[in-house]
């Protein structure tokens, strides 16, 4: 059996957010769903230009779990933004 998760310390968002090309209604578009854990990681290492051990330190959870959350969100941002795709950030408590 697997471990659980450690609790991961991440902002909350005042509700989803949803991102999506212009011009194309959203019931045509494949969804990417981007986990808070994805988001925070990426925004406190990419926007706060922190490095991955600082943000580690500051999530609470191993630089080597930060180096897996940047790299799941930035694959699916990528194939968002390639594949015209809807990005769908939801708080973890609204799953």
């Amino acid at each position: 059996m697997p471990r659980r998760c450690k609790q991961r310390n991440c902002r909350r968002l005042d509700g989803n957010r949803n991102f999506k090309p212009s011009g194309i209604p959203a019931r045509d578009l494949e969804k990417v769903e981007l986990k808070l854990d994805e988001f925070e990681a990426l925004r406190l290492c990419d926007y706060d230009e922190m490095s991955q051990i600082e943000a580690g330190e500051v999530m609470g959870i191993s630089r080597g779990t930060i180096q897996r959350l940047l790299l799941s969100g930035r694959r699916k941002i990528v194939d968002v933004l390639l594949h015209s795709k809807e990005l769908i950030l939801k708080n973890d408590e609204d799953s």
